[in-house]
């Protein structure tokens, strides 16, 4: 057996990623983990009211949590899945999403680290604290708590550079998506740079509004906070991230756009 079992059938659902991250912050990177979910009847594409989980969507949130490997087996009622702790990040989601930040990829230096877009010169939290969201930067947890903004990334395997992911990696990323989105709600989704949804979904989109909607919601695609990309400034990077909770609040985005003064 992996290095830790736990079982999720007395975990309220909005609350399993987080239980999952935590998992993952306390573990070795290549330890193997056993993980027992109660299985939800066939066809449900969520949690049902007893806890219960449709088998894909209990992968996914696995593979969002930071692991890989993953395999699953039914026995009866319930489905154990059995990963490994990957050099990765975990999602940070849960109940009562607003927006979901999706960016393309960890970098190894954010894995290490245990923080999204924590690269030195990714802009990303300057963004953040620039568009007027949150005063305090690097602290995913409390983008979730206080503002209802989750972040999760298209691929989840850490790179040294994005030129190492292939097609495959960001079809299986999509659908990933689409179920986490099917199954939290959130008001938007916002991809940060344009490579991700350019390569499997609509390779002529531009910076703003998409016209496809993933899992139920609308999306926004933002140019990449990456330092390499000299073409955006913080400035424009900021009044992206307000159009995208615009749009994730029901809004406009061009025709009433955010007051940055105004607390998001």
């Amino acid at each position: 057996m992996g290095g830790t079992l736990r079982r999720f059938g007395d975990v309220e659902p909005a609350d399993v990623p987080a239980a999952l991250a935590a998992m993952h912050r306390r573990l070795a990177v290549g330890t193997t983990v056993e993980l027992e979910f109660d299985v939800a009847p066939s066809g449900a594409r969520t949690p049902t009211a007893d806890r219960r989980w449709p088998i894909e969507l209990a992968e996914a949130l696995v593979e969002g949590a930071g692991f890989d490997e993953i395999t699953s087996t039914r026995l009866g009622g319930i489905v154990g899945v059995r990963a490994r702790r990957a050099r990765s990040l975990a999602d940070t989601v849960g109940g009562g999403l607003r927006l979901l930040i999706c960016g393309l990829n960890p970098s190894l230096y954010a894995a290490d680290r245990g923080v999204a877009f924590a690269r030195p010169g990714n802009r990303f939290w300057n963004a953040v604290v620039a568009a007027g969201v949150d005063s305090v930067a690097n602290r995913p947890d409390l983008l979730l708590q206080h503002h209802g903004i989750g972040l999760t990334d298209l691929v989840k395997r850490a790179t040294a550079r994005a030129d190492e992911l292939d097609r495959s990696e960001y079809e299986h990323g999509l659908q990933r998506i689409e179920r986490l989105v099917g199954w939290l709600r959130p008001g938007a989704v916002c991809f940060v740079g344009l490579a991700g949804w350019r390569a499997v979904v609509d390779r002529r989109a531009s910076a703003g509004p998409a016209t496809r909607r993933l899992g139920g919601a609308v999306v926004y695609v933002m140019p990449s906070t990456s330092g390499l990309n000299a073409s955006s400034t913080p400035a424009s990077l900021a009044a992206h991230l307000r159009a995208a909770l615009a749009l994730a609040d029901g809004r406009d985005p061009a025709a009433d756009p955010p007051d940055p003064d105004q607390p998001l």
